[in-house]
């Protein structure tokens, strides 16, 4: 079983990063392989083209930035993590960039992402946390995921790279959050039932 988590911070090493070592460290304990895909800052916004959509590829015709490799993990992948930090209220640019084309590309056709185990967390100096945890937790929900939670919202606080370890609760919370996944992968695995059918949702606006 693997765990595939997208680390939506351009800053290398910082409180994200810390976190989702925490978080690894708990679920590789567990048996889980557990990888972290970091796109950094350079990444492009999705160009609402389509393409992915109307051709069934599976992958952004964007393909210098890294994006593509990470869209393929997560489809292959048992279990997918989303963590941010917080920027102005919200989740990191680059962030929203993977997130829109990961969707798009993945799940708004043939969904290749339902019945996998979803989680996120985010980092944050001060406030927005749940402005950004609900955010990610949007991803997780229309693409039909199986959240997995902790005992406290999965949002740890720290301004400098290495605060986060200083909050106690904050770490205690994203450990538990390892346990959880790790158990939940292992509940299904164990139950060897095959997930409901899905499809095709009929997308329509406010005008037809």
């Amino acid at each position: 079983m693997k765990v595939v988590a997208i680390n939506g911070s351009p800053r290398k090493g910082g409180n994200c990063a810390q976190m989702l070592d925490v978080l690894g460290r708990v679920l590789e304990n567990e048996g889980i392989e557990f990888e972290v895909c970091q796109p950094g800052a350079k990444v492009h916004p999705c160009m609402a083209c389509y393409h992915c959509l109307d051709n069934g590829t599976l992958r952004c015709v964007q393909d210098d930035d890294g994006v593509n490799a990470i869209i393929e993990k997560c489809i292959e992948a048992d279990g997918i993590v989303l963590a941010s930090p917080v920027y102005h209220g919200g989740i990191a640019g680059g962030m929203k960039c993977v997130l829109d084309r990961l969707i798009l590309a993945a799940g708004c056709g043939e969904n290749k992402l339902h019945h996998k185990i979803g989680a996120a967390l985010c980092t944050l100096r001060r406030s927005g946390g749940m402005e950004t945890y609900q955010q990610l937790l949007g991803t997780i929900n229309t693409m039909e995921m199986v959240l997995v939670t902790s005992d406290y919202w999965n949002a740890v606080h720290g301004a400098e790279k290495g605060e986060v370890m200083q909050d106690t609760e904050g770490v205690e919370v994203i450990e538990k959050l390892g346990r959880n996944i790790a158990w939940m992968l292992k509940v299904i695995d164990k139950a060897g039932i095959e997930p409901p059918e899905t499809g095709h949702r009929t997308m329509t606006n406010f005008i037809r």
